[in-house]
């Protein structure tokens, strides 16, 4: 359901009504009178069961799962709340045991609020660190992902102060090869080629700048070719893609957030979609946030959470293969 103040309901919805429900059985994780409320705002009749434990899924039609069925849930577009960012944690809480569990295939979450789930007492910033809590994976990775275009980030959700002192030769070795793990084993590429950013302007320009690409990040590219991964870098982040080299590789580590996630959502045109690789279920979302502005108003657009839930049913795939 994500926040249900926000789009999140809006662009769901919009994608089921879109999707063949022949091929893929969506359960849909939040209040019913939620979804009642947003089903009317855009105006779309969908085919839909309220489920419990003694349900038999079937396809053809959308699966609720309402975790609240006693409690009064309103929906507020455009509020923020600590009611709505609560509800959020606990559909994600729901579908993260429902994954680990073998009931379902993939988990694909909703925007939440930041704020919201602080205001509720929730202590982690975001999604991706209250999954790897939830499931007790180590060394996941954000990546957001619109079709061959693949970026990683080394850190996440940090201020921009705190970046180079978790870049350290450890941490990226690690990365780099759970990067390589998850091309295998998700996406399908037997063979990937990874490139690394440097972490500073130029990537350092040969010392002048910084030397975090001399002494950390280049020593891990190099242990990683030892390794037998195909890695290149550091590359300068601005030259790296405004001459369209990653077009050569099936993933790029970027060093921090914004260093990745500004080309990536400029080059994806609305349609990207967050992964978190190294999970231990399959998780994807889309990679905008809950647009509280528009919320309400039917005019979100659910290109993105489109992409998001097509390519959780992509992976839930490639990994059923790969493991069988």
């Amino acid at each position: 359901m994500g926040d249900y103040n926000g789009i999140g309901p809006e662009v769901a919805i919009k994608t089921f009504s879109k999707i063949d429900l022949d091929q893929s059985i969506p359960v849909w994780i939040g209040s019913a009178a939620i979804f009642d409320y947003y089903l009317a705002s855009v105006g779309l009749d969908l085919p839909y069961q309220i489920i419990d434990d003694e349900t038999e899924f079937k396809p053809g039609i959308v699966h609720l799962l309402d975790p609240f069925p006693n409690e009064k849930i309103e929906a507020a577009p455009g509020k923020l709340t600590a009611e709505a960012g609560r509800a959020s944690m606990l559909c994600i809480e729901t579908g993260a045991k429902l994954c680990s569990a073998g009931y379902s295939h993939a988990l694909v979450t909703s925007p939440i609020s930041k704020e919201a789930i602080h205001k509720a007492g929730f202590g982690f910033p975001g999604h991706t660190e209250y999954l790897a809590h939830l499931t007790n994976s180590d060394q996941v990775m954000m990546m957001l992902v619109n079709g061959t275009l693949r970026v990683a980030l080394s850190t996440i959700h940090i201020p921009v102060k705190d970046v180079a002192k978790r870049i350290t030769f450890d941490t990226l070795t690690v990365q780099i090869q759970t990067l390589q793990s998850s091309l295998i084993r998700d996406f399908g590429i037997p063979n990937p080629k990874i490139a690394v950013l440097g972490l500073n302007p130029h990537a350092g320009d040969g010392g002048v700048i910084g030397s975090e690409e001399s002494e950390i990040i280049a020593p891990a590219i190099e242990t990683a070719r030892k390794n037998g991964i195909t890695a290149d870098g550091p590359f300068a982040a601005d030259g790296f893609f405004g001459s369209r080299l990653y077009q050569n590789y099936d993933a790029v580590l970027a060093m921090y957030h914004d260093q990745g996630l500004i080309p990536f959502k400029t080059l994806s045109f609305g349609k990207g979609v967050n992964f978190t690789a190294n999970l231990s279920i399959i998780r994807t979302s889309p990679d905008h946030g809950t647009a509280y502005a528009i919320a309400g108003k039917n005019m979100a657009d659910e290109s993105s959470f489109l992409e998001a839930y097509n390519l959780a049913v992509s992976l839930a795939k490639n990994r059923s293969e790969e493991e069988e």
